[in-house]
């Protein structure tokens, strides 16, 4: 597939009007919440990978630095010595494949796109390195930009919001206006959750998607396997695949448009339930 091709490829999948699409996670990190180090040789990501796309993933997010609470961060020529093999073994054996780079430097961003990256995905939106919003303005591949309070470091430290899903849809207001001075417009919004919210943040948010919809931006939503999930069910994220389902269901009936997750086939149920429901009923 050339250049271009997958440029309308990934344009298409992203920001069509047709159903809503999977971002299947694969983690590069020993340090993620959920499936860290299980993913260490070439084998097992072809096979996770293959997995996923098998079940129906449109899109392959990858990351290489775990934003876990409290996580150690890692530079950008770190993150580039794990992703740029992956990507380069990816393309080479799933030719088709969209890849969603997870990162908040914005030069593993650019030297990422330039081995076929179609997706940069940032925790920060642009917050943690400046030159992001210059560099995905140049690029002009889709971004996804999240809503974080502070940093992985601190981020859970006692955060406090006035009325949240007002002040998270002013953050976005603003950002989506600094990337359209600059000429772009192919954003994602992520409400980000977990990300400086407590319990009940999460909730508020997930319960009023639709109010961020004015933005006019496809809404990506990652639940998967949170502790908003586990700690409200008392379990651990290992046992919470079906507390994933149901979150997962609410935010496409809320107005999701992309469910990033670990567990892509019961998400593909979700979308198609959901979809002949809207559709049918």
């Amino acid at each position: 597939m050339s250049s271009k091709e997958n440029i309308t490829k990934t344009n298409s999948a992203i920001f069509s009007t047709k159903d809503a699409v999977i971002m299947g996670i694969l983690n590069l990190t020993d340090d993620s919440f959920f499936d860290g180090g299980k993913y260490s040789n070439k084998e097992e990501i072809i096979a996770r990978c293959k997995a996923m796309l098998d079940e129906g993933a449109t899109i392959i997010d990858i990351g290489a630095q775990s934003s876990r609470p409290g996580a150690t961060q890692i530079s950008s020529k770190e993150e580039l010595k794990k992703l740029i093999p992956i990507i380069k073994l990816l393309k080479n054996n799933f030719p088709n494949i969209l890849i969603s780079v997870d990162t908040f430097w914005s030069n593993t961003a650019k030297e990422c796109a330039l081995v076929g990256t179609d997706v940069i995905n940032d925790i920060s939106a642009g917050e943690m390195d400046k030159e992001m919003f210059p560099i995905i303005a140049e690029l002009n591949i889709p971004y996804i930009m999240m809503h974080m309070k502070g940093n992985p470091q601190n981020m859970q430290n006692h955060p406090e919001y006035n009325n949240i899903v007002d002040e998270v849809s002013t953050y976005f207001s603003n950002k989506i206006e600094e990337l359209n001075i600059l000429g772009f417009n192919k954003i994602i919004i992520d409400p980000g959750f977990g990300f400086g919210k407590t319990l009940e943040h999460n909730y508020q948010i997930l319960n009023n998607l639709d109010a961020f919809k004015y933005l006019k931006c496809p809404i990506l939503t990652g639940t998967s396997r949170k502790s908003m999930i586990y700690k409200l069910l008392d379990t651990t994220a290992d046992n919470a695949l079906n507390g994933t389902t149901i979150t997962n269901t609410m935010a496409l009936l809320n107005g999701a448009n992309i469910l990033r997750v670990h567990d892509v086939k019961q998400a593909i149920d979700c979308i198609k339930i959901t979809t002949f429901a809207k559709n049918n009923c």
